[in-house]
């Protein structure tokens, strides 16, 4: 249901309802426990209007357009912090990258391992028949960051978790969806802690998966992302906002499985 913002009836507006105005457009979140008007702009830039209950669309409208200067600044910003992530084909030279550096597609007829991708001398191998069907094709590209982001980062936990004074951690790599890491604390008695990383990470240049080791290795000491947190993080790795900031830079362009 859409309620132009010239409706001044005091008809209240409704949950999940959308309130245009002067062109925005904003999706209506009724709350009874809520006391005042609120908005959000969420990751993907749209619009989200928070009100109490029993308000009407006239006084929804003069809130929003009293804070149409700061909503404007705060919706450029998530704009530019869109993702940018490309999609794939499959196709011959396709570009994917690994630890930093840059590797082409090769596609091979009578590839042995039909299942599976390889890297041989600087190639990502890749059998027909796998091209011929993109699930399993994009199946087997992530299975291949999977294997070759486990074996590298096997050997790079245990300096950092020393460098931090933990236990090292089991680590797995797998889909994590859009986060880049996890840490997992075990029921006590029952086997180590567990770090997660996400596979689309082992795209980006070491020092950034550096970085989500040393970030999600401090939440063995401290839960949250408090101040407490952050320098535990900056005593293991000072310029951690860096490479934070280029982690949020370069991870909004790297593919995360979409294939065409």
């Amino acid at each position: 249901m859409t309620v132009p913002a010239e409706d001044r009836t005091p008809q209240a507006l409704r949950d999940d309802s959308l309130l245009t105005v002067d062109g925005l457009a904003l999706r209506v979140r009724v709350s009874v426990r809520r006391r005042r008007f609120a908005l959000t702009v969420e990751p993907d830039a749209a619009l989200t209007l928070h009100v109490p209950e029993g308000r009407s669309a006239s006084d929804a409208a003069d809130f929003v357009r009293s804070h149409h200067t700061w909503l404007m600044s705060r919706r450029a910003l998530r704009e530019r912090a869109r993702p940018l992530n490309p999609a794939k084909h499959l196709i011959e030279g396709e570009v994917f990258r690994y630890l930093g550096r840059t590797y082409r597609l090769s596609i091979r007829a009578n590839e042995s391992e039909n299942d599976r991708v390889r890297l041989v001398a600087g190639r990502l191998l890749m059998g027909r028949e796998l091209v011929e069907d993109t699930a399993r094709g994009r199946a087997a590209l992530i299975d291949w960051y999977c294997r070759a982001g486990q074996a590298w980062v096997t050997g790079r936990l245990q300096p950092w978790a020393a460098r931090m004074s933990v236990p090292e951690p089991e680590v797995e790599v797998r889909d994590l969806g859009n986060r880049w890491g996890t840490y997992s604390a075990a029921e006590e008695g029952r086997g180590p802690d567990r770090v997660s990383i996400g596979w689309p990470l082992f795209q980006l240049p070491m020092h950034l998966i550096d970085y989500v080791i040393a970030h999600e290795l401090a939440h063995a000491r401290v839960p949250g992302h408090g101040a407490r947190f952050w320098r535990l993080v900056g005593q293991a790795l000072p310029e951690y906002k860096e490479r934070l900031m280029e982690l949020d830079e370069l991870g909004r362009r790297i593919w995360m499985g979409e294939i065409i």
